[in-house]
């Protein structure tokens, strides 16, 4: 029995052969240069913080280059598939604004030439190039049961040899056609393996774009391609599909190292020229102990990418904080070219870190903050209203009953050389400026005066200030000229050089003065730019304010 005709009674009746299908999925017409990425997730699960970063530098790349990024669903192993998995992997990337250029828009569509995009629905394909590689002698039927398989692994255990099935462990590769036939036509059941041509003697070498040039040996292992349910293993169907899809670039995490030598192989006996390979380092995290591991989906909720943006954390600060993790040498890039944007930026492989990257969750806040105050301040409305809409309709209704004045809360110290950074997210402005609105300064407030604790003091300050200082027409200047000149008349320091020389002196400075007119409208001594604060709020809500405190 010939090769061919084996082949025909594992995989009879298919519709189309190899040739069919490298027509169907030609090369791309692009321009010279330009790469082919793909992000290749399995629906298990929401998006975690190490892939949105491989999803983050795979769209970047081919956006610099006037390639194409696609999304693929890689759904072959269906007992790890979670119900709407699918739908949360699409909806993860839209939130983050990272665009697929072809693949999968929703559970039913999808966009592009070179589907399907979801391996499930690939089944003929995958046979076809089994069928394929049987004809030419790359693969063939193994018979052998899981116990026998175990059995083997314990005896290579105890003889201390390499574990897998290879060599004289590879039974059924020994195997006349006819057994094969005959074992086939009697319904025993069976997987498909490769016949691997591999010397583990021998060297291959990949020139990876992040690691440099790595030696492996030869894969010699007959590796499952394809089980008895019929669908294939990862090695098998990837390998397929980037080639199908022409793929230029492969991104993914350095766990998948040491499976190099049986993709490059794969590609080889397939008759594929094989893309090029990035191996990205893994996101790390410090234990209590002291100890770096994996950023893990269970035990860490700021793993998942759905933590962002409930938090109101911005998406572009997350890119930027990405890109510092993706590129050593964005970080400095940014500080001085404070006006340009991510898309600006040329990606290098070889700024990429080796060793991984330490998840830093109190660098993308500051990042957060950073970002947040470079906009303006219409800007960071519009985008509080969008992320309150969703999570906090109450203050979504009280922004939109304000607008022009919510503005104007948040203009606050921002067009300045420096400007304000106390928002670290959009959930975090409500938290800064709700004493700036009426609904919410109501009830039973908690107001800490500092230093000047005597209510009978408290009251004098904010009594005087009202009959005799107060005027909302006042500019800056003056205003604080007369906040020194009410000091002055009860008692305490105007100049603050003065009141550190002799503190003796005076009750207090005119510090503390400030403050208290600041906690009596505000009820916290830590708020932006006190004039400011007292301008919007106005003359007759500041004595509303003084008034319910007394």
């Amino acid at each position: 029995m010939t090769n061919k005709e084996l082949a025909e009674l594992m995989f009879p009746n298919l519709e189309h052969d190899v040739d069919y299908y490298e027509k169907l999925y030609p090369e791309r017409n692009l321009p010279e240069g330009a790469v082919v990425t793909r992000f290749a997730p399995s629906p298990t699960g929401f998006v975690h913080m190490g892939s949105l970063l491989s999803a983050f530098v795979e769209q970047k790349i081919p956006k610099d280059s006037k390639g194409v990024f696609y999304l693929r669903i890689e759904d072959t192993d269906g007992k790890r598939s979670i119900e709407n998995g699918v739908q949360g992997i699409i909806d993860d990337l839209k939130n983050f604004e990272i665009k697929i250029d072809e693949g999968p828009v929703s559970e039913t569509e999808e966009i592009g030439k070179y589907g399907p995009y979801t391996q499930s629905q690939r089944k003929e394909i995958y046979h076809t190039y089994a069928k394929h590689l049987v004809e030419q002698g790359f693969a063939y039927p193994c018979f052998c049961s899981q116990e026998e398989i175990d059995k083997t692994r314990k005896m290579q255990e105890l003889n201390k040899e390499r574990i897998g099935i290879y060599g004289s462990y590879a039974k059924c590769r020994f195997l006349t056609n006819e057994e094969k036939a005959e074992k086939i036509r009697n319904r025993e059941p069976y997987i498909l393996r490769l016949k691997s041509p591999g010397d583990f003697n021998k060297k291959v070498v990949l020139n990876d774009l992040v690691r440099g040039r790595i030696e492996f040996p030869e894969n010699d292992m007959d590796i499952v391609l394809i089980k008895s349910d019929g669908l294939p293993l990862y090695h098998f169907a990837h390998v397929i599909d980037d080639h199908l899809m022409r793929t230029t670039h492969v991104l993914r995490g350095e766990e998948w190292v040491s499976s190099t030598p049986i993709h490059l192989q794969l590609f080889e006996v397939l008759g594929f020229e094989a893309p090029k390979y990035a191996h990205l380092g893994l996101v790390m995290k410090i234990d209590e102990d002291g100890s770096r591991r994996k950023l893990s989906k269970r035990k860490d909720p700021e793993a998942a990418v759905s933590f962002y943006h409930e938090k109101g954390i911005p998406v572009e600060a997350v890119k930027l904080y990405l890109m510092t993790i993706a590129n050593s040498n964005f970080e400095g890039w940014w500080d001085q070219n404070p006006t340009l944007g991510i898309d600006d930026f040329k990606f290098d492989f070889k700024k990429m870190s080796i060793s991984g990257s330490l998840f830093d969750l109190e660098k993308l806040i500051s990042i957060s903050k950073s970002y947040i105050s470079r906009l303006k301040a219409n800007e960071v409305y519009e985008k509080a209203l969008v992320w309150a809409k969703e999570f906090d309709q109450e203050f979504a209704n009280v922004l939109e009953k304000y607008r022009d004045y919510s503005i104007a809360i948040l203009n606050i110290e921002r067009e300045q050389k420096k400007p304000r950074k106390d928002f670290e997210s959009f959930s975090s402005i409500k938290k800064h400026t709700w004493y700036m609105y009426d609904e919410y300064f109501t009830g039973n407030l908690d107001y800490d005066f500092g230093k000047i604790q005597d209510q009978g003091e408290i009251q004098k300050i904010l009594s005087t200030y009202t009959e005799k200082y107060f005027d909302e027409t006042d500019d800056k200047e003056t205003w604080f000229h007369k906040i020194k000149e009410l000091s002055n008349e009860l008692g305490y320091c105007s100049d603050m050089k003065e009141y550190k020389a002799n503190p003796d002196h005076y009750k207090g400075s005119v510090a503390d003065v400030s403050t208290v007119i600041r906690v009596a409208v505000t009820t916290s001594s830590m708020t932006p730019d006190l004039y400011e604060i007292l301008k919007l709020l106005g003359k007759e809500r500041i004595e509303k304010r003084i008034q319910k405190w007394i």
